[in-house]
């Protein structure tokens, strides 16, 4: 599986349905917010993977809880809401609230709900990044190189690939992926979420009002 069949078959459609369902918001919001956070997520993963602790650290956690099979049957991720959250303040630690913030201006979702859909998402990125790395045979020293393979790999694949929305979302996010400061957060945030102009209002390119053209920023 890649990340483009993660974010386009039926796992995503069955999460987004059930966060969409608990929520009150729209499936095409929680896939596009899938679409946009889960090469930000990896993104920020690879970077911390860089530091030897953390990439055995993030070792062991795919070991341990995350070998995939959520993506066999997604039914459960209601259930990990709670583990998600974990996930995130791990990942992002004292800038969570700004990932926040920055993705409910882009997505239409409300600042409110962004953080508890967010956190039924990350077990399901977590389960995609440990299938990936035990198909791919990779330890603690090899999952920087893993998680950049996979968001490369995504890059030229919807670069191939006919317009569509979701394609269209993830075109921009690995445009910005390419213009790397070394802070993914930064690099995505402000290439693809349009900076930190903190109002939500992009210019033509900016991926806030390309999803509001897509899903009418409702």
């Amino acid at each position: 599986m890649s990340l483009l069949d993660l974010l386009t078959g039926g796992t995503s459609n069955q999460v987004a349905e059930q966060a969409g369902n608990k929520f009150g918001i729209s499936k095409n919001q929680v896939i596009a917010l899938l679409a946009v956070a889960t090469p930000l997520i990896i993104s920020h993963l690879r970077n911390k993977s860089k530091d030897a602790k953390e990439a055995e650290a993030l070792n062991n956690a795919l070991d341990k809880d995350h070998n995939g099979n959520i993506l066999n049957d997604p039914s459960g991720v209601e259930a990990r809401q709670a583990e998600g959250g974990s996930i995130l303040d791990h990942i992002f630690g004292g800038q969570r609230s700004d990932v926040e913030n920055h993705l409910s201006q882009n997505t239409g979702i409300s600042v409110d709900k962004i953080g508890p859909t967010l956190s039924m998402l990350a077990p399901v990125v977590m389960g995609f990044i440990g299938q990936q790395k035990q198909q791919n045979n990779v330890g603690a020293g090899g999952l920087g190189d893993l998680l950049g393979g996979i968001l490369g790999s995504a890059s030229n694949q919807v670069q191939n690939q006919e317009s569509h929305p979701i394609n269209d979302i993830l075109r921009s996010v690995m445009g910005g992926e390419t213009q790397s400061s070394g802070n993914p957060l930064t690099d995505i945030l402000g290439s693809v979420l349009g900076g930190g102009s903190g109002n939500g209002q992009q210019n033509g390119s900016g991926l806030g009002s390309f999803l509001g053209n897509i899903f009418g920023g409702k």
